[in-house]
C-alpha cells in the first residue's frame, strides 16, 4: 500500500506545481485551490507511504515522480521543448525511480 500512496503522492506534486505555473498565469481563487490542494494532498501521501518506506527512498521517488511529471506536462500540455536530450534525461530519471522500488 505504501508505494501506492507514493504514486498519489508523486502525482499530486505534479498537480501542484501546474498550480503554480497557473497562479503565475492567472492569479484567481481556483488556480490557488489546484496549489494548495495538489501540494497538501501530495504532503499528505508522502507522509502515509513514509510509515512502509523508508525515507531515502520515499523522497527520491516522490521527487523523480513529481519532476518527471511535470516535465511531461510542461512538454504535452503547455508546449515545452521535447528535445531527444531532455527525453533521455527525464527517463533516466523515471529508471531510477522504478530502480529504487526494485531494491526496496
Amino acid at each position: 500500500m505504501g508505494w501506492i500512496y507514493l504514486i498519489l503522492a508523486g502525482s499530486f506534486e505534479v498537480v501542484g506545481v501546474t498550480g503554480i505555473n497557473k497562479v503565475h498565469k492567472q492569479k484567481n481563487w481556483q488556480s490557488i485551490a489546484i496549489l494548495v490542494g495538489g501540494f497538501c494532498l501530495s504532503f499528505f501521501f508522502l507522509s502515509q507511504a513514509m510509515k512502509t518506506i523508508s525515507m531515502g527512498t520515499a523522497y527520491a521517488v516522490w521527487t523523480g515522480i513529481g519532476t518527471v511529471g511535470s516535465a511531461l506536462v510542461g512538454m504535452f500540455i503547455y508546449g515545452e521543448s521535447k528535445e531527444w536530450r531532455r527525453v533521455l534525461f527525464i527517463s533516466m530519471v523515471l529508471m531510477a525511480a522504478i530502480g529504487l522500488k526494485f531494491i526496496s
